[in-house]
């Protein structure tokens, strides 16, 4: 780890230290445009956030955050700010997160009690945090029709049109845009509570062996099903099924109090499926995407397993065969990506 000798954001550390002796240390970057730094004075330690320019009054950033920590959900302290740098100054949760967890445990099993945490969370989320209708920019936005679709174009250009050069023709491309439209149309007609968007192991870390939430700010509405397929079908960790329903079980103990009395449980899964496809095919346009726009090959070996998640909730809708097929005929199950 090589440090930081002399960035814009110097001058702002050097005022909150008041001049004392600090060090700076790059983090390894996500899948976003935000630049994370370690910054260590004695024995203490900071993360700073580097991103653009903001007002604090209604940055999604500080609204979510400040909605969420209102509710006990575990998110970093901010320390300190400076918006026209675009710099926030957060506790440091340190390196241990819930994929690391994952695959240092011995066995799948073994990161249970972690997971199980990451839904005590994720129920704060869903309803307590939904059920406070104060101001916060999460219940400005939501996932409708239009945005689902958005995100699943996005897997079509980018994977498909993109990264396996598949053609479609006019009819076909007015065939898949019907069966994406429909899926989307039927998750937006779900009950919306704040859904995280993003909550899968890597956005989950562990400090002092309690949960904390990161990578909050693009909350929004949604059906609950969008975080547990994020969570339970993370590209990023390899999930055994058993696991999963025994994840699943836990969640909708603890949601079913309010959860639409009318839902059952046969339908809450059918509605988990259809979102798997939605978000999972949604996952494989980023990663694409990483390679096409600034060629990070880093997420390509995530594509094989997420497809095959995609396809597999397919079979459970027949009237979405024409999506599978194509799947199969642009030969994105079968491509070596981290060759390219």
């Amino acid at each position: 780890m090589v440090a930081v000798t002399d960035d814009s954001f110097f001058p702002f550390l050097r005022g909150f230290f008041k001049g004392a002796d600090f060090q700076v240390y790059q983090l390894a970057g996500d899948a976003s445009n935000r630049r994370y730094f370690r910054v260590i004075k004695d024995q203490q330690s900071w993360v700073l956030m580097v991103w653009e320019p903001f007002n604090p009054e209604g940055y999604p950033f500080l609204s979510v955050l400040n909605h969420f920590a209102k509710h006990k959900i575990c998110v970093p302290q901010v320390i300190s700010m400076s918006p026209k740098d675009g710099l926030v100054l957060l506790e440091d949760l340190g390196d241990l997160t819930l994929e690391r967890k994952f695959w240092e445990a011995q066995s799948p099993d073994s990161s249970m009690d972690f997971y199980k945490q990451a839904v005590d969370e994720i129920i704060k989320i869903h309803f307590i945090a939904t059920r406070d209708r104060t101001d916060c920019t999460a219940f400005k936005v939501k996932f409708d029709t239009e945005k689902f679709l958005w995100e699943m174009n996005y897997g079509k250009d980018n994977l498909l049109s993109g990264l396996c050069k598949f053609e479609f023709s006019e009819k076909m491309n007015l065939e898949i845009t019907k069966v994406f439209t429909d899926i989307c149309s039927r998750l937006d007609e779900e009950p919306k509570f704040i859904v995280h968007r993003d909550y899968h192991s890597r956005n989950l870390m562990i400090k002092f062996n309690e949960m904390r939430v990161i990578d909050f700010q693009d909350a929004r509405l949604g059906p609950v099903q969008y975080d547990l397929v994020s969570l339970f079908r993370d590209s990023y960790v390899n999930m055994p099924e058993e696991m999963a329903a025994k994840l699943m079980d836990y969640y909708l103990e603890k949601a079913m109090p309010f959860l639409p009395a009318n839902i059952s449980r046969t339908y809450f899964e059918e509605i988990y499926e259809l979102q798997s496809i939605q978000r999972c095919f949604k996952a494989c346009g980023s990663f694409a995407s990483f390679l096409q726009l600034r060629n990070d090959k880093r997420y390509l070996k995530y594509l094989p397993q997420t497809l095959k998640r995609v396809l597999k909730s397919l079979g459970q809708f027949s009237e979405y065969k024409l999506f599978a097929d194509i799947l199969i005929d642009s030969g994105a199950l079968e491509k070596k990506f981290e060759s390219l």
